[in-house]
């Protein structure tokens, strides 16, 4: 039988939180990560219901991050609510992203989203992907 989890948002970090109530932190959005998002979603039109975190294949080292804003939810979604965004992340993408944080970074380098994954084994040279 398979267990029953519970999602929960503590400042800003997705939990889950099991029956046995170990807790494990999922993802964690920063606060600077989470206001470029809805500053940028507040700019579409028509406004999408959220932003979708996924990994897929690709990128030379096997792996990409991928940030998209969700016109719809799957069955597979769990749904992270982060202040006032929604967080759309698939059941296969979870796995690989448990303890992420993703934070807005503005700098000489440029500026965009930064993963910072505990599960990484390997990145490549650009920074845009990964194996585990």
């Amino acid at each position: 039988m398979a267990r029953k989890l519970h999602l929960r948002v503590i400042l800003f970090h997705a939990i889950i939180v099991s029956r046995n109530f170990r807790r494990y932190v999922v993802i964690k959005l920063t606060e600077r990560a989470a206001t470029k998002v809805l500053e940028i979603l507040s700019r579409q039109d028509p406004k999408p219901l959220g932003l979708r975190i996924a990994i897929r294949g690709g990128g030379c080292s096997g792996f990409q991050y991928a940030m998209e804003f969700a016109e719809g939810t799957t069955e597979r979604d769990k749904i992270f609510e982060f202040g006032e965004l929604t967080v759309f992340v698939d059941q296969t993408s979870l796995m690989y992203l448990e303890g992420t944080e993703i934070d807005y970074v503005d700098g000489l380098e440029g500026a965009g989203f930064k993963f910072t994954n505990p599960n990484v084994k390997n990145t490549c040279g650009c920074g845009s992907s990964f194996s585990q």
